[in-house]
């Protein structure tokens, strides 16, 4: 996050902190008035300067004693860029947590979006079955519902998120930038790419099942299980915090293990797509290994199983193993089609049944 920061500041940032928030500016002064400089100081010192229980002071100094401060963004020299001219002219400096906290959650939220938007578009222009439209389980109005809940998680979740974002421009995480036999040469790299997924995928999965017990699946995971039939709209389309909580691995594993910033990206970004991509209703293969496009829809339509999100090696551990039925991969006639879709809906009502309770507050388009 810190070479996406780095950029942000030295092309738009700094500049716009500089002119909103000065030095000298009136915001400044209010600050230092209510706020002095000895108690801000010594609201940031450990053990030593201020008289802590001694349990606290151990904490925070094992805290610390994992910081590279090597790495603290803001306080060691850029990797990119120069200083721009404005770079010291704001009161909030480049290291100031609230700074990096807004930043943060805007070039987040608006490359969300971004991504979001363009990703699902595409797949709904080249690759999206729209023969869905027709299926008797897709909903009044859904591509707009899904789209709305989407756009209004993503800022929520951004929020969320970004403690973690922070931890990591503070030197809290095992990131690093050069690629040196100090750091393990382009092998580590490249055993970083399953490493991540094996990692990642392992811990959507268990989270993922304690999303669909009963209590947390009716708060939080509901909301994203109210489309039985998906459009690539329904990929980021959550309550923020059943989206915040399956993100968990892919913001623990940079804390835990070490990853290379540039491949973080890369998977930060790639994560997205393939999000995107499991909901696009276009089933291309029905890969024993991979948990594609059709197992996910198995997942929407009988709730209780493929609850991976890259591989099906822990649904198969867990039990909770569907294999896609055959008729996914064939084209039918319309008759036939409609014939599947009957099934599939008379199966899924009873699965929903047992998990929802007779009460269905979905509209389906049929119902129009």
């Amino acid at each position: 996050m810190d070479l996406v920061l780095e950029a942000a500041d030295t092309f738009l940032f700094d500049k716009a902190y500089a002119k909103l928030l000065p030095k000298d500016g009136a915001v400044a002064r209010w600050v230092e008035e209510h706020f002095p400089t000895k108690l801000v100081a010594n609201a940031t010192m450990v053990s030593g300067s201020v008289n802590m229980p001694a349990p606290v002071t151990y904490l925070l100094n094992a805290v610390q004693s994992l910081q590279n401060k090597n790495d603290i963004y803001g306080k060691t020299p850029p990797n990119m860029f120069e200083l721009s001219e404005y770079a010291n002219q704001s009161f909030l400096s480049r290291g100031n947590l609230l700074r990096e906290f807004i930043t943060i959650e805007i070039i987040t939220v608006i490359f969300g979006w971004i991504l979001y938007f363009l990703v699902a578009t595409l797949a709904y222009v080249f690759v999206f079955d729209k023969k869905i439209f027709n299926h008797p389980r897709y909903l009044k109005n859904q591509m707009s519902l899904e789209i709305w809940r989407a756009f209004t998680a993503i800022p929520i979740m951004v929020m969320l998120t970004a403690p973690f974002f922070l931890l990591e421009l503070n030197g809290y995480s095992r990131l690093y930038l050069e690629v040196n036999e100090t750091t393990g040469g382009w092998k580590a790299i490249l055993l970083q790419l399953p490493a991540f997924i094996l990692f990642t995928d392992c811990g959507i999965y268990f989270i993922h099942r304690i999303l669909h017990w009963p209590t947390v699946y009716k708060n939080l995971h509901k909301p994203h299980h109210k489309w039985i039939v998906c459009t690539p709209f329904a990929s980021h389309a959550f309550h923020p915090v059943d989206g915040w909580a399956q993100s968990l691995p892919y913001h623990l594993y940079p804390l835990i293990f070490p990853l290379n910033k540039v491949s973080y990206l890369f998977l930060f970004t790639f994560v997205n797509f393939w999000t995107v991509m499991i909901h696009d209703g276009s089933y291309w293969s029905n890969d024993p290994i991979v948990n594609g496009t059709a197992c996910h829809t198995i997942h929407h339509l009988y709730f209780n199983y493929n609850y991976g999100q890259f591989t099906t090696l822990w649904d198969r551990l867990g039990n909770s193993y569907r294999r896609p039925d055959d008729s996914f991969f064939v084209k039918n006639e319309k008759t036939e089609e409609e014939k599947m879709w009957k099934d599939q809906t008379r199966k899924m009502e009873i699965i929903r049944g047992e998990l929802e309770g007779k009460s269905d507050d979905r509209v389906y388009i049929e119902e129009k």
